[in-house]
């Protein structure tokens, strides 16, 4: 009885030790469990998408869409140079002139009667000149004659001694001066008739100068605008001081002007040979063209700088005042190493980019930035051509982190997926 109360307390304590050991293995279980969950999870989490886009070589400019208004290259309103009368009139809105050609006539009574006295002026100038001659060569036989004499009764009476008296050489002598005088004078004369001579010369080129403005011709190849007068019309000589109409207006448009009015903003970036992408509104026409030339300087009024693109319209057919729509870049720089400006990190004293290595991992790089337009942004230093830079939500993502790139929309491949 004994040994079987025995025995029966043995095993008793034996399974209660096997309980206390068993709960203690599962409490350390539990105890463990959360904390190897926790790493396992971490491990199979996917790592996040990272949107990004390459350094790519491509030009780089700021875009400008505007609207610009074609002007004549040049355009002129032909005034008459002296006051008259039209006698004929040959041309009207619309023609085409060709340089030189002539457009009016003007009928300048008084002009001509001017050029007809200038005429005998210069005509009566040249016959003094030839009377002056005559004078210079008669005042010169005299003075030989009386010069001859002279010396030959001075040389006698240097022989002959109180042969001749000395009144009579002191006649002589003073006769030859005299002479001498006369020859001076004439020439005088001749001087001052060939002076006056050009005078009226002068007068003759002056009036007849001014009947030659009496034709009206086209300055240039164009087209007539405008037409201002008729057949007898009195037109006013165009002075600064008088308000009176022209006779015609001859506008150049074989080639036009594309004029458009850059902001402050741009205005310093624009140089010549900038490419303007040109659609002409009212023909639906498309063409290419460059800066040709621009004020470089500010319209107070409006804060922009006229820039103007030649066009040439050989057959006529783009006119004066039409509006184009011109998308005009600036500040262009070819092979230019490109990234998009979400990308930067732009501090006080660096700018930095998001770059994701061959292991997907992220590096914080340092880079310098040069020209920039409203989308990309030149790299000078720091990236390579072909690395990948995360683009937008940059505060997600840390230096070390491994992440899963995706090409942004825009820059996408054909086929790629995600």
């Amino acid at each position: 009885m004994h040994v079987f109360q025995r025995h029966k307390a043995l095993v008793l304590g034996a399974v209660c030790v096997s309980l206390v050991a068993a709960g203690i293995i599962v409490k350390r279980a539990r105890a463990g469990a959360p904390k190897d969950a926790g790493a396992l999870g971490a491990d199979l989490e996917p790592a996040p998408y990272a949107a990004v886009a390459p350094a790519k070589r491509q030009t780089l400019a700021n875009s400008l869409s505007i609207a610009g208004q074609f002007l004549p290259y040049q355009n002129v309103d032909l005034h008459a140079k002296v006051a008259g009368y039209i006698r004929n009139i040959y041309v009207d809105i619309g023609d085409r002139v060709r340089r030189g050609q002539v457009l009016a006539v003007l009928e300048i009574p008084e002009l001509v009667a001017q050029v007809d006295e200038a005429t005998a002026a210069v005509h009566h100038a040249e016959e003094e000149i030839q009377r002056a001659q005559s004078d210079v060569a008669r005042a010169q036989a005299d003075n030989v004659a009386l010069h001859a004499n002279a010396v030959r009764l001075t040389d006698t009476g240097k022989a002959r001694p109180g042969l001749i008296a000395q009144q009579e050489l002191d006649d002589a002598t003073a006769r030859d001066r005299a002479s001498q005088a006369q020859v001076e004078a004439a020439k005088s004369a001749l001087a001052a008739a060939r002076q006056q001579l050009e005078v009226a010369k002068a007068d003759l080129q002056h009036y007849a100068a001014l009947r030659s403005y009496a034709n009206i011709t086209a300055p240039y190849d164009g087209v007539v605008t405008w037409r201002f007068s008729d057949t007898g019309a009195l037109v006013q000589a165009g002075t600064s001081n008088t308000s009176g109409l022209p006779v015609v207006t001859v506008a150049e448009i074989d080639v036009l002007r594309l004029r458009i009015p850059v902001p402050e903003s741009l205005a310093a970036k624009v140089r010549l040979g900038d490419p303007a992408d040109v659609r002409v509104q009212a023909t639906g026409e498309r063409f290419t063209g460059k800066v040709a030339r621009f004020t470089d300087a500010l319209d107070m009024s409006t804060r922009t700088m006229q820039v103007e693109i030649d066009v040439p319209n050989p057959n006529y057919h783009l006119q004066p005042g039409m509006y184009a729509e011109v998308t005009l870049l600036v500040g262009s720089q070819a092979d230019a190493l490109t990234i998009p400006a979400t990308a930067l990190r732009r501090g006080q004293d660096q700018t930095t980019v998001l770059v994701v290595d061959a292991r997907n991992r992220v590096q914080r790089r340092e880079i310098r930035t040069g020209a920039e337009d409203a989308n990309n942004v030149a790299v000078l230093s720091g990236l390579a051509p072909g690395e990948l830079v995360i683009i937008g939500n940059l505060e997600s993502y840390q230096a070390g982190q491994l992440v899963r790139p995706k090409l942004s929309a825009p820059l996408m491949m054909s086929g790629e997926t995600e």
